[in-house]
């Protein structure tokens, strides 16, 4: 197995072959040095609570760009993220954040959820095919997060520009000097822009989420400004591109399995679970890494300090020692409620997923209702993103 191995165009296309050949490979794959790539259900459930792997981001870093390469915008950035970080310093961000962005405040956008949802469709032309990704998938998350966040709807598209550029930064294959240059650039255009946000929230205040976070203190202990900053980028970026893409790999894999389509359509209070198992058939988030923290064995081989192991969340999905018939999907799988691992696991289970899920089912809900007969008539041509951690299309033609 080579990094090259996961930047193919056939396996943008359809990376689930190659994960099978994978598992096949072996339990724990070398790939480089000091570092193994992982497909396998137990063992990366296994890595994700053990409390003795941990991130280590800017050392995968090293392994795939070189020493000198840390210190780029892009991967600085990304490495001030609480997602990013080691306790202590992950339990006090989480801790923080946790009560700025708690299930009570969650529960609260659902109607601004449905609204959202709402104007896109409404917006969408009746005599004529539609790109449900740019009129729908895309906007609908990312103006969830611009009301939260009470930043201009008008700067969403500039913003998801950057966030997708800045995002290839988390790639296991690396960048060429072209696509690092743009993830550098827009990691510089963000942090600016969100600097001059929090100087008028300071001047200011609201009751949007950059105001809370400002506001958040927890006997004595509150966010520096850098801190903000770099967070408030990873919930643009995580609540933005993460569920944007799984719309579209939710829509199409229900139109890649009709019988599937037809009963939730039928059954609609079927719908978390359906979402569940969508997300297990084809997850946006195809990839997370670990490191040892120390010394630790996993599946019986000794991980010595600084191993890097690569995980494949996409894979361990779909491992059939684990689930039935794993390449199809099956709304009524009795075991997806517990299994999947999409949102990763242990102290850094996703921090957004109850926000995520809820967008997910509003959006699935509302295209049932109001557009029952929709046809995806790209279903057979799709254009996947050259990305092997984020999994989605760059299109999705419809009528109904």
């Amino acid at each position: 197995m080579k990094f090259t191995d996961l930047s193919s165009a056939d396996f943008y296309r359809d990376p689930y072959p190659l994960y099978q050949r994978l598992r096949d490979e072996g339990r724990l794959v070398p790939i480089a040095p000091n570092t193994f790539i992982t497909g396998h259900y137990d063992i990366i459930h296994a890595l994700l609570v053990d409390r003795k792997m941990g991130k280590g981001y800017l050392d995968t870093v090293r392994v795939r760009y070189g020493e000198e390469a840390v210190h780029q915008p892009a991967f600085q950035a990304m490495s001030r993220m609480f997602l990013m970080m080691n306790p202590p310093a992950h339990t006090r961000l989480r801790a923080l954040l946790m009560k700025a962005f708690n299930g009570r405040q969650i529960d609260l956008l659902r109607e601004v959820t449905q609204a959202v949802a709402d104007e896109l469709i409404d917006a969408l032309p009746v005599d004529r095919p539609f790109d449900l990704v740019s009129n729908f998938s895309v906007p609908m998350p990312i103006r969830m997060i611009c009301r939260l966040m009470d930043v201009r709807i008008d700067d969403a598209s500039l913003l998801s520009a950057h966030v997708g550029e800045l995002v290839q930064s988390l790639e296991i294959a690396p960048l060429n000097a072209e696509r690092l240059a743009s993830a550098n650039a827009a990691a510089r255009e963000l942090e600016a822009y969100f600097k001059d946000v929090i100087e008028k929230r300071r001047r200011k205040p609201g009751t949007d989420l950059i105001s809370t976070l400002l506001s958040v203190n927890d006997d004595g202990d509150a966010f520096s400004e850098d801190e903000i900053i770099s967070n408030v980028i990873l919930l643009f970026f995580a609540g933005h591109e993460t569920t944007s893409n799984m719309i579209g790999n939710a829509l199409i894999s229900l139109h890649r399995h009709p019988d599937q389509l037809d009963k939730l359509r039928t059954h609609q209070e079927l719908l978390p679970q359906a979402v569940s198992e969508c997300m297990r058939h084809d997850t946006s988030v195809q990839f997370v890494g670990r490191v040892a923290l120390e010394e630790t064995q996993v599946d019986g081989v000794t991980l010595p300090k600084g191993t890097i192991v690569l995980i494949l969340l996409g894979a361990a999905n779909r491992d059939p020692a684990y689930f039935d018939k794993p390449d199809e999907l099956i709304i009524e799988r009795p075991e997806n409620t517990n299994r999947s691992i999409s949102f990763s696991g242990g102290i850094h289970y996703c921090l957004g997923a109850r926000l995520a899920t809820l967008q997910l089912e509003i959006a699935l809900e509302t295209l049932l209702k109001r557009m029952p007969n929709l046809c995806l008539t790209n279903l057979h041509d799709l254009q996947w993103h050259s990305r092997n951690t984020l999994r989605g299309v760059t299109s999705l033609i419809a009528t109904h």
